[in-house]
């Protein structure tokens, strides 16, 4: 396990931590004045690879080499300057810090670090992380990279769970959730929704679906699949053979045939690594999914039957009605999907060029 400690003065600023993958959704923005939990379990932290934070550049400000170094194929309004690495924890395993009051930059409910970071080690004074905790927003403390130093603590971590073992723990992300509010005129503080998070791994792997699409249709198998993807991928893509086919693949799933021509894939929630297929599978464009989401796409948990009239069946209780379902369609992700589409080279590909420009029109449909 690791603790991260001050730059300065070597203080303590966390609590023993595990290392696991960035979460999708790390820089999704959900709603309108809406409170989200924390973003990473307790206990563990990840590193985003990418700069987070300000200062920021315009787009014009780039020249298109820097852009591209940067991995970033597609016009954006701006790009953080900030240094790339910082380490996300969940706000409760923040140890020795201090809140910076001139620092309390925020939309309207909370902070989000926009003025730079806005905690300081009580023990010396130096500005070492950004607590994030405004509305729309998930809850988390990122440590600025050069400002802490990570050590060892204890003994090491136990290897990453097996595939199987992951399959085994059955840990998949449920599709629906309450979502909190801060108070209504109703009188109600949540309202049922479709998942966040599940929002976000569409969103990306929205995008690399229609990267790996060449430009032609794109049918995903039935079922919760294709309630989260097709209608998008209708709209996004032409009509008309040939058809790209995309199928769920996997630990715990039959090897695809090998006319595949896309598999969604889970990816690793402590290591981040992609599942890979083997044989002549291989070959097949890989769509990444959060594992728990592609758990409950491979996996889907059947509801419980209720009869239209008369009592439940034997054996079977209920004290209170079933959780109540959003009444809206499934929509991805609009800011996940951008991030992810600008970040991929075949973005540049005649079959994707307009769907930057394109992103108003779909937000109308309500795919976003």
């Amino acid at each position: 396990m690791f603790v991260f400690v001050c730059g300065g003065c070597g203080a303590e600023l966390t609590a023993p931590l595990s290392r696991v993958a960035l979460p999708v959704h790390a820089r999704q923005e959900y709603g309108n004045g809406l409170q989200l939990p924390a973003l990473m379990e307790s206990g563990t932290f990840a590193e985003d690879p990418e700069p987070w934070g300000p200062p920021w550049r315009s787009w014009e400000e780039i020249p298109p080499d820097e852009a591209v170094a940067r991995g970033v194929h597609a016009p954006v309004h701006a790009l953080s300057d900030g240094a790339p690495g910082s380490i996300v924890i969940a706000p409760g395993d923040a140890r020795g810090t201090l809140l910076i009051p001139d620092r309390a930059a925020g939309c309207c409910c909370g902070v989000d670090g926009a003025d730079g970071p806005n905690m300081a080690c009580e023990a010396c004074g130096l500005p070492v992380a950004s607590r994030i905790d405004d509305c729309s927003l998930w809850q988390a403390v990122r440590l600025a990279p050069d400002a802490v130093r990570r050590l060892i603590v204890g003994d090491p971590d136990p290897a990453p769970l097996s595939w199987a073992e992951l399959v085994k723990e059955g840990r998949s992300t449920p599709l629906f959730e309450p979502i909190a509010t801060w108070g209504s005129l109703l009188g109600t503080s949540h309202f049922w929704s479709w998942s966040p998070q599940w929002e976000a791994a569409v969103g990306r792997a929205l995008a690399h679906l229609l990267a790996a699409s060449q430009g032609r249709p794109v049918t995903v198998p039935d079922g919760l699949s294709k309630r989260v993807f097709q209608r998008a991928l209708d709209a996004m893509l032409p009509t008309g053979p040939p058809t790209q086919h995309a199928v769920l693949a996997g630990p715990g799933q039959p090897v695809p045939e090998p006319d595949t021509d896309i598999v969604l894939v889970p990816t690793h929630p402590q290591t981040g690594e992609t599942w890979t297929p083997v044989g002549s599978a291989s070959t097949a464009h890989p769509v990444p999914l959060p594992f728990g989401v592609r758990l409950g796409l491979a996996f889907p948990k059947p509801h419980l039957p209720v009869p239209a009239s008369g009592g439940l069946p034997d054996g079977v209780l209920r004290d209170d009605p079933p959780a109540p379902r959003p009444h809206s369609l499934f929509q991805a992700d609009l800011r996940v999907f951008q991030h992810t589409l600008v970040r991929l080279p075949d973005v540049r590909s005649p079959w994707l060029r307009e769907s930057p420009e394109n992103l108003t029109q779909y937000i109308r449909a309500g795919l976003f």
